[in-house]
């Protein structure tokens, strides 16, 4: 495990500039209406005394993940969304007013405490005992299920970025996260900063009508599995991976070797709602009909150099290609069509080419594994990561474990734009291209979809090897342990932050023989 826990203070720094009864009470309010999708949890005296909504397997996950440490919590009820979407976005004037409060009053007070105690206080005079939750006669939440949503998402954003344009039309800050003509992702977490791009506006589900989105606008403490970079939930490690919703099966899974040599992904129109032809607006749609389009796609080819040249770093040229000189490398198709009016259904149907439905384990016969966001985080990340072929991701939504997988590392980035993506699968797979009829768009490949990309070219070492990586560093960080360790670390801060005598509360150091190490001289 890295002790990196960086995201769990910068998600829980707005909350310092309000009092620890008002955080309680926003909660409570919340966890007392029956239309607010949230599974309530109520811990009591170091254990889960009572909870209600959400179905079975999050109930029954989320405890389970809980009851190593439970002991050492203090009293707190916590509500968990029960949608996809997340569920708290604070406009920017408040929620920067609350960030500047909580840096320079509230925290520098709290660390002026020479000698913090480590130990919560009592349970306040306005929690119960648990054993049930009051109700709630209203709800702050609004919802606006099957609407477009980019205005109420981008609220968060400061005055000065894209996405809060005065104008109908901003170009993207292509700049903070993209580099070379064809837009590698070079800043992830530039990438899925919407402020940045409000051309998403028109190219994500999320934003052109999600499934389900109910939203407050005040900040209430909401954990959430994902979330937009916007948005002011609080994310904690999915108890979808803690349970093994999607599980992998490494009996089903095949040497490097004899993997076949090209991308694949199955899944569903799932990420927004379509109606009236919205689904040529949503993600996943775009991906899929842009990595098979029948036209022209860029790809990147060195530079011979100079006979007499020194050696330097290689210089490439942006080159042309017939896409179906490369569909042999490609294996990309939906399974499922739904979330959609019947006639939108219907258009799905005859524009994509709908594959039957196959077992989730046939992905570890494939060299190379598509995964991107559906309505939120997909959910088949981190068997993917597990398996021992090499994981490409376009996401959005952000997760607990940003700080801890790393791109190009663990694994490759990929833009939404797409104009990157068939070039390196190209270069990932060790194919070649030839422009047989010289007239400068290379028309032919080497790519004949079978059990290739075992050569030696620095694209095929470069893929086993992350590959590999990303199945070792699964199996030190994204444990069940890890989960828990940093949800426990999570539970901790929280309880830290709803207790009346926070400024008093902290770590005071360890003590070697009788004396704490700060006293020690």
């Amino acid at each position: 495990m890295i002790d990196e826990y960086d995201t769990i203070n910068e998600m829980l720094l707005p909350f310092w500039a309000l009092k620890p009864a008002t955080i309680r009470s926003r909660i409570a309010s919340a966890l007392g209406h029956e239309d607010s999708a949230l599974l309530a949890v109520a811990v009591r005296h170091g254990a889960v005394e009572n909870f209600q909504g959400g179905e079975e397997w999050q109930q029954q996950a989320t405890i389970g993940m809980m009851k190593p440490f439970v002991q050492y919590l203090p009293d707190m009820d916590l509500g968990f969304n029960m949608h996809d979407e997340p569920r708290v976005v604070v406009p920017n004037d408040l929620l920067a007013s609350m960030v500047a409060k909580a840096r320079d009053e509230t925290l520098p007070r709290a660390a002026k405490n020479t000698a913090p105690r480590n130990a919560f206080s009592n349970r306040p005079d306005d929690m119960n005992d648990g054993t049930r939750f009051i109700e709630s006669s209203t709800t702050k939440f609004n919802r606006f299920a099957h609407q477009q949503t980019w205005t109420h998402s981008r609220l968060s954003c400061s005055a000065n970025t894209q996405a809060q344009t005065f104008e109908d039309y901003a170009a993207d800050n292509l700049t903070a996260y993209a580099t070379s003509e064809l837009g590698f992702i070079y800043n992830t977490t530039a990438f899925s900063d919407i402020c940045n791009s409000p051309s998403l506006s028109s190219t994500y589900g999320f934003f052109e009508r999600p499934n389900a989105f109910s939203i407050i606008h005040e900040l209430t403490p909401i954990f959430s599995q994902s979330k937009i970079s916007s948005f002011q939930d609080i994310l904690y490690p999915s108890p979808w991976y803690w349970i093994g919703k999607v599980g992998y099966d490494e009996a089903h899974d095949t040497t490097w070797e004899n993997k076949t040599n090209s991308l694949y992904w199955r899944g569903s129109t799932t990420g927004g709602f379509s109606r009236n032809g919205g689904w040529r607006r949503q993600h996943r749609q775009r991906v899929v009909q842009r990595i098979n389009a029948p036209d022209t796609a860029q790809i990147l080819e060195p530079v011979a150099a100079a006979p007499n040249a020194k050696p330097a770093t290689t210089k490439y040229k942006v080159t042309d290609v017939d896409r179906k000189a490369l569909r042999n490398l490609i294996d990309v198709h939906f399974s499922h069509v739904g979330q959609c009016d019947p006639g939108d259904c219907d258009a799905q149907k005859e524009f994509f080419k709908v594959t039957e439905r196959v077992d989730g384990q046939d992905a570890w016969y494939y060299k190379h594994l598509l995964d991107m966001d559906g309505n939120a985080f997909s959910g088949r990340f981190y068997s993917f990561l597990k398996s021992r072929s090499l994981t490409y991701k376009m996401a959005l939504f952000r997760e607990w474990h940003t700080e801890w997988l790393k791109p190009w590392v663990h694994y490759i980035p990929l833009s939404l734009r797409g104009d990157e993506h068939l070039d390196l699968v190209r270069w990932f797979s060790g194919t070649h291209v030839f422009d047989d009829d010289e007239d400068g768009k290379k028309d032919r490949s080497d790519a004949d979809g079978g059990k290739g990309g075992n050569g030696q070219s620095e694209g095929e070492r470069k893929a086993r090897l992350i590959a590999e990586r990303s199945t070792e560093w699964h199996d030190r960080v994204l444990r069940n342990v890890d989960f828990e360790a940093w949800f426990f670390r999570l539970l901790l801060e929280y309880g830290r932050v709803v207790d009346d005598k926070r400024e008093e509360i902290g770590y005071p150091g360890p003590i070697f023989n009788g004396v704490r190490k700060k006293d020690m001289r």
